[in-house]
């Protein structure tokens, strides 16, 4: 037995027999602070609360437990009981201590009122058992559904523990309690909830929110101490260092990073298909203590959480470390995980057992792999014994047998051409192998494969990286036989979820390896009416704004965290049959943005050596602004006659169009137009025609929009606007009646109006067109458009540029 804190530890076996079995129920285990751990061995590790039910309580400081510990006997030995008992001395406690255990959660609580050792609620708690008497006092608990009431009693019929000792209450909770509910956190992958784990590049990533909401009662708070510990005991830096593990703080988590294989777990054996699997099993421990500024009080919280990581394929090698010169073969087999025994060895005329090859003057040892928690097999073999040429070995696990054919050597591919190259699920034909940049050289082949292609199998989405792999199968086209295997296996930096100063989010929800029955198109957010804009096999794709499609908001220290999912609707999520093993995709997206900022910008500014000029770029989108003739809009001004000579109040009549673009799902829009007295667009005087694609309110005669149809030379009428004004001149100018008129425009997806001026309606009611009232959408500024006028006499000269 181990006195670990505010918890003991008492380790177990292997005891052999049928196995090991504790005087305690799972219920009672729960409701009075034990949990036990066994691994395939026969070990168990028992964890108790120095506060359980039975502990003996000397004023807060010393527990004592005793344990009896049963082994079950059979038809040839009688039952064995071993005595266990620790005391444990602690006295540092906090003012609240949390334990979070598999199958319980504790909380002790300082209570005001008990120091002098009086508290009522439970008579004589150095005697308090199960049965303990306790007062009429109601608990209350608080879920989201609102506060629920209940009496002590009931709570502990319920599978609750209550109590209290000289200076404090108890309280424990079993983890299926009906009044316990899931908070999920927030961390740009998939299915999270409180506590996150994943195993990716043989390192296991563990994520702990160090902001235990709802445990904080104010949002500031100070992180006092943080400890890492497995199986409950606290490790040193210099121990973390040598077993290469390592904690680190960011903005939000506590980020915990465990090698596969350390020191601390273990592996299991798993076949299937005739392959050979390992899975790896170990329980770090993180400690926190912090304290409010609002209550300053210190709260202990402590975590333990069990991990296993996916089948891990484990290759098996049959290794020749024969030396030259001896009369024995050497060769070693490996690497197996610690539950695998080595039980014969199969030979072309017999099988012979690990007593037999001890007979026949073979070397069988068992060793530990350097550095990892796997073993391998050592076998030494006379060169005078016929048998050494050819060897296969078959295996044996206590509950189930392990059978698989080792080759001499490691496979190799020679020999010419003579194989078949399977790419993830298709063979390589010469049209992939021409998409994919295969070259070869006669004695090496390559190919290039983009992570993004069919054949690539997503296996993981992390924060800022997507978890891909690549599986190759070498056959023989003649036999159809294996030759070899391999996988490849990539993290790809990509950023699934995209947030716009403009308040939109976009998220790319791609399709897992795990889930490979799932439709993306059907994928939804938290509303289900907002699917994704564009799907494939493969991935949704999903724009929207924080304020829409059941986006939540919450306001944190420094930031404001808006949070929505993605998953299969409720209707979809009710057919699916009962008895499937595909897992729930659900998909967790965020966007932080700063609530309280201060950026400092360095800058300086000298003259400006040149007028400012449009360049005459020939990009993939162009527009142009013509002056048409009247309003059919069938004939246009020609450049070479600017200036023109308009009367005051003659209508002008503007066409803008958006040329070399056959895509009827963008469309053209005017976000702002205006005269100027000079040709700087930016000059003064200024008078607005259209703002923020409306007539200006303030305008005695406001601009009239007219509608386009489509006829012979307008294909698109989505990409072209017309508008009509009427010839005035600036008050402060008579001798030079000249007008600049200049457009900025805009380009928008009708699929993805993003919001703004794209999505959303003119909302000046005054604006008109002509022949009807209506509503216009308008978005992102992209081109500006200019026309000219200047004056000669009582006329209004326009010129073009």
């Amino acid at each position: 037995a181990k006195c670990l804190g505010n918890i003991m530890r008492v380790d177990v076996g292997p005891l052999g027999g049928n196995n090991t079995a504790i005087v305690v129920t799972p219920s009672i285990a729960a409701q009075c602070g034990f949990s036990m751990k066994s691994d395939s061995f026969g070990n168990a590790l028992i964890y108790i609360s120095l506060q359980n039910c039975f502990a003996q309580n000397v004023d807060d400081e010393l527990f004592t437990t005793a344990l009896q510990l049963r082994l079950q006997g059979n038809q040839f030995s009688q039952e064995e009981v071993y005595q266990v008992a620790e005391t444990c001395q602690y006295d540092v406690w906090a003012s609240r201590e949390v334990i979070c255990d598999y199958n319980y959660m504790e909380v002790m609580g300082l209570t005001s009122g008990c120091l002098n050792k009086s508290c009522p609620l439970v008579s004589d708690m150095q005697k308090r058992s199960m049965d303990a008497g306790f007062k009429a006092t109601t608990i209350v608990f608080f879920t989201p559904e609102g506060k629920k009431p209940m009496s002590l009693l009931a709570a502990q019929q319920r599978g609750y523990g209550i109590g209290n000792t000289p200076t404090r209450l108890v309280l424990r909770s079993p983890m299926i309690a009906p009044e316990t509910f899931m908070q999920t956190v927030t961390l740009h992958i998939p299915k999270l909830k409180l506590l996150s784990v994943y195993a990716l590049n043989r390192t296991i990533t563990w994520y702990l929110p160090w902001q235990m909401d709802p445990m904080t009662s104010s949002g500031q708070f100070n992180l006092l101490e943080v400890h890492f510990g497995i199986n409950g005991q606290k490790l040193d830096a210099v121990e973390m260092q040598a077993r290469e593990y390592s904690v680190a703080l960011n903005d939000f988590y506590i980020v915990t990073e465990l090698p596969i294989g350390g020191v601390g777990g273990y592996y299991e054996s798993h076949i299937q298909g005739d392959l050979y699997y390992v899975s790896y099993m170990i329980e770090p421990m993180l400690e926190l203590l912090w304290t409010e500024d609002a209550t300053h009080e210190q709260t202990r919280y402590k975590v333990f959480f069990h991990i296993t990581t996916h089948l891990l394929p484990q290759p098996l090698e049959l290794i020749d470390n024969t030396v030259p010169g001896e009369k024995m073969f050497r060769m070693t087999l490996g690497h197996f995980a610690a539950d695998v025994a080595l039980m014969n060895i199969t030979f072309p005329a017999e099988v012979l057992s690990m007593p037999d090859c001890s007979a026949r003057g073979f070397n069988i040892l068992e060793h530990m792999s350097p550095n990892t928690s796997l073993k391998v097999f050592t076998l030494q073999v006379p060169f005078a014994d016929p048998r050494e040429s050819h060897l296969s070995h078959s295996l044996t696990k206590p509950t189930w047998k392990l059978s698989s054919r080792i080759l001499v050597f490691p496979p190799s591919v020679s020999g010419g051409y003579n194989f078949q190259t399977m790419v993830g699920k298709r063979y390589m034909t010469p049209s992939l192998a021409q998409h994919y940049d295969s070259m070869e050289n006669g004695t090496h082949f390559s190919f290039v494969v983009p992570f993004s292609a069919p054949d690539v199998a997503v296996e993981a989405i992390e924060a800022s990286s997507t978890r891909s792999r690549l599986d190759i199968v070498l056959s023989n086209p003649e036999t159809n036989s294996q030759i070899q295997e391999l996988s490849v296996a990539c993290n790809f930096p990509s950023t699934l979820t995209e947030c716009f100063p403009n308040g939109t989010m976009t998220a790319l929800a791609l399709k897992l390896e795990s889930v490979p029955l799932l439709n993306p198109s059907q994928l939804t957010l938290a509303d289900p009416s907002c699917g994704p804009v564009h799907s494939d096999d493969r991935y949704a794709f999903f724009v929207f704004t924080v304020n829409s499609c059941g986006t939540t908001r919450k306001f944190m220290t420094n930031v404001m965290l808006y949070e929505n999912e993605i998953s299969l609707p409720d209707e979809l999520l009710m057919k699916k049959s009962p008895t499937s093993e595909e897992p729930e995709y659900y998909l967790k997206i965020s966007c932080f943005y700063d609530i309280n900022t201060s950026q400092t910008v360095a800058f300086n500014t000298r003259l400006r050596r040149s007028e400012p000029y449009a360049e005459n770029s020939k990009g993939q989108l162009q527009v142009v602004m013509r002056l048409a003739l009247d309003d059919s809009y069938s004939a246009f001004q020609n450049y070479e006659e600017y200036p023109l000579a308009k009367y005051l109040q003659q209508p002008l009549y503007f066409e803008v169009e958006l040329l070399k673009s056959a895509n009827p799902l963008i469309s053209l829009e005017l976000e702002n137009c205006w005269a100027t007295q000079g040709k700087d667009r930016t000059s003064q005087p200024r008078w607005d025609l259209i703002i923020n694609g409306c007539p200006n309110p303030a305008d005695p005669y406001q601009v009239v929009f007219h509608p386009v149809w489509t006829d012979a030379r307008v294909g698109y009428p989505s990409h072209f606007k017309r508008f009509e004004i009427q010839t005035f001149a600036f008050q402060n100018d008579i001798l030079i009646l000249q007008l600049f008129v200049h457009c900025d425009i805009v380009i928008c997806d009708s699929k993805n109006p993003l919001g703004g001026i794209c999505g959303g309606q003119c909302s000046n009611p005054k604006q008109t067109t002509k022949g009807e009232m209506d509503d216009f959408s308008f978005g992102v500024l992209q081109h500006s458009g200019d026309l000219i006028f200047g004056n000669w006499g009582e006329a209004i000269k326009c010129c073009c540029s």
